[in-house]
């Protein structure tokens, strides 16, 4: 075996690797930045939304008013502000959601329009 078959293998060793590595990079290692990502933001949202702590204390009269309608306003306040949390987090997964499947897709699309072209 000469020493041009040996780098030959080693150049289409490394040609395959690279492939498969970039592979990995891109889905394994970019699923996971968009995964935390999306947590990360979610977090966010619901520092500012509060709809985690507005569940905790759904039945709680708001403001301390224990009145009739301090409670009255209280749920139905709640509710409101759940509901609109809800669409915002719908959005925001919807969103994200949309941009995964971009992400997914861009080598896919790159590789057809490699193939199609010539």
């Amino acid at each position: 075996m000469s020493f041009s078959d040996i780098s030959l293998v080693y150049i289409v060793r490394r040609f395959f690797f690279r492939i498969y590595n970039f592979f990995h990079h891109w889905y394994v290692d970019g699923s996971r930045a968009i995964g935390r990502r999306f947590m990360a933001t979610m977090t966010r949202a619901d520092q500012t939304l509060a709809v985690a702590i507005t569940l905790r204390h759904f039945f709680e009269p708001l403001y301390k008013d224990y009145s009739i309608v301090g409670r009255i306003m209280g749920v139905i306040f709640r509710t409101l502000r759940i509901a609109i949390g809800s669409v915002a987090y719908l959005f925001l997964a919807a969103l994200f959601a949309a941009a995964y499947i971009v992400w997914l897709a861009i080598p896919a699309i790159i590789i057809f329009y490699a193939i199609t072209s010539h």
